[in-house]
């Protein structure tokens, strides 16, 4: 059975300045470079009218897979990750996610938020992580929502500090 997931973290910039950089392929460029793992690759970029498209592989390495994970698939994760903004209008963008697991039953999907005005604003998610396996799905859902999150606070943290760095 799927396995909600919900996140929500301020980002200390206007929205503007937010999602321009959501929306800018420089920024997933460096996103991907400096918080993107070993082997992490920017496979597309589709930048249009205030709207993007993005799909980045990732891979965790064998060795920091729990037991859970590698009893039912041998060798590293190559994880493919999807995400798009609409454009913003009155305060906001909306978005979708998304991930596969190569050779893996693994999914996560779902919707993302952008909130703010001039001063500051929020990024949100919605979704599920799902994992169909029988017996460990839920063991192994509960370990990928865990390790979502705590990529998706990294992501948030790299954004405020790129919007400083380069639209500040």
């Amino acid at each position: 059975m799927p396995r909600p997931i919900a996140h929500s973290a301020p980002v200390p910039a206007p929205v503007d300045k937010v999602h321009a950089a959501l929306v800018s392929e420089q920024y997933w460029k460096d996103r991907i470079e400096q918080i993107g793992g070993p082997g992490a690759q920017l496979v597309s970029v589709t930048a249009i009218n205030g709207t993007i498209s993005v799909v980045i592989t990732q891979t965790v390495p064998e060795e920091e897979l729990p037991a859970a994970v590698t009893a039912f698939k041998k060798g590293p994760l190559i994880i493919e990750r999807t995400e798009s903004w609409g454009p913003l209008g009155g305060g906001r963008a909306e978005g979708k996610f998304g991930a596969t697991v190569d050779g893996a039953p693994a999914t996560i999907s779902g919707t993302t938020l952008l909130e703010g005005d001039d001063t500051s604003s929020t990024m949100s998610l919605s979704g599920t992580t799902e994992v169909k396996i029988p017996l460990f799905g839920s063991k192994i859902e509960a370990m990928i929502s865990e390790q979502v999150l705590g990529l998706i606070d990294n992501e948030h943290d790299f954004t405020g500090n790129w919007i400083a760095e380069n639209l500040g």
